[in-house]
């Protein structure tokens, strides 16, 4: 008999969904080790009529599907805003992201914007480029996404493999600042 391995491995696609830019990242995670895969941003400010915005996000969604196979897909939450119309738009977005993945029979698990940043950075309330950063360091990615809604999508797949997996120890706690957040989490830093 030959030497056949079989791999065990998770793809996951996170996806930041929005009405003018809509971010998404696809991990493949083998024995705890993060590999990215794809990280990037669908330009939907270019098209002015709603409806044709939320054809395009199902056609994304599907496409990333159908190029990656995953079998979890991790959705950023709509925050809670004062701007009821934007909201509404914003929870369109989701929703067509959710049917499209749903569709192609993917598991489709939510997770809050504060729930996403404290697993990655330890804070959820860290901005942007904190959680961008960390990203770097866990992915082992050099180049700086042009606009932090790929990273966002990103960070949502990679909550989620931390969430599903163990990832994120208890024991990390509090953190009084990203030294004190690497020195616990030494494991996330490969």
């Amino acid at each position: 008999m030959g030497n056949s391995t079989v791999k065990n491995s998770r793809i996951i696609l996170g996806i930041d969904p929005g009405t003018i830019v809509m971010g998404y990242g696809v991990i493949e995670v083998e024995e705890q080790h993060l590999k990215l895969l794809s990280m990037g941003v669908v330009q939907l400010s270019k098209y002015g009529d709603s409806v044709q915005k939320l054809k395009i996000i199902s056609e994304k969604v599907t496409g990333l599907i159908h190029q990656y196979k995953p079998k979890e897909c991790a959705i950023e939450a709509p925050f809670f805003g004062k701007n009821v119309q934007s909201m509404l738009k914003l929870g369109r977005a989701q929703g067509v992201a959710i049917a499209a993945a749903l569709m192609q029979e993917v598991e489709v698990i939510e997770y809050a914007p504060k729930k996403i940043k404290q697993s990655i950075t330890g804070n959820g309330n860290a901005g942007k480029e904190q959680v961008a950063a960390m990203l770097q360091h866990l992915c082992k990615f050099t180049m700086q996404p042009k606009f932090l809604d790929a990273s966002d999508g990103l960070a949502a797949a990679v909550c989620h493999h931390f969430q599903t997996s163990g990832g994120v120890k208890p024991s990390a706690g509090k953190v009084s600042g990203w030294k004190d957040f690497i020195s616990k989490n030494q494991d996330r830093i490969k």
